[in-house]
């Protein structure tokens, strides 16, 4: 069984979405693409940026081709940062993507980010109408539900210190790209702590 890493696909702007697919081992006919190509785009977004407002319907399926963005909740004293997406990686609030439903976070862009997008109509076309649709879709769920998975377990065996080590593995310049107070909380501590650690380690 091949196991999708979605980090280890190398994508460049000047690379197709088939490209990207073939790398990620899915190979589309010809017949496939033409229905693919004419429903996926590319959206550029500056940094700051909120790609989707928690409240929202989300209504795109994306990759991000380049830079960082996040997953958040903004509750009534605080922000909440649960996901941070990195180039080659799925970005969406994906339960409402399925449910139809508003989302219960909101999507930023932390750099100027370009991603390849789908909507959930043309989703649900490619399902309908292509011989590997389904199929995409299932490597899709499965990416983001490993994802989230290993998200639940971090929390629940390792350190802080440990998370925060794993986050810069998946990239190392990420202090030079996103706000202390965002990496802090998606570690679940104070920034005040984030620095001790880091200045523990260095």
């Amino acid at each position: 069984m091949m196991i999708y890493e979605p980090m280890l696909i190398i994508l460049s702007e000047m690379e197709d979405y088939r490209s990207y697919l073939n790398k990620a081992g899915i190979q589309m006919s010809d017949d496939d693409w033409a229905v693919y190509e004419p429903r996926i785009f590319l959206k550029e977004f500056k940094k700051n940026d909120i790609i989707l407002e928690q409240g929202q319907v989300e209504n795109y399926l994306s990759i991000v081709v380049k830079g960082v963005a996040r997953n958040f909740i903004d509750t009534e004293d605080k922000e909440v940062t649960t996901t941070f997406v990195f180039e080659n990686g799925y970005l969406s609030s994906y339960e409402s993507f399925l449910t139809r439903t508003p989302s219960h976070y909101s999507v930023q862009a932390l750099t100027d980010v370009v991603i390849w997008r789908a909507s959930y109509d043309s989703c649900q076309y490619f399902f309908e109408n292509t011989s590997i649709g389904n199929f995409i879709g299932r490597i899709s769920a499965e990416i983001l539900y490993i994802s989230k998975a290993k998200r639940e377990l971090s929390f629940l065996t390792e350190s802080a210190e440990e998370r925060y080590l794993n986050l810069l593995k998946q990239d190392p310049q990420l202090f030079q790209k996103v706000s202390l107070k965002h990496i802090a909380s998606y570690i679940g501590i104070t920034p005040q702590a984030l620095s001790r650690i880091r200045a523990r380690i260095v």
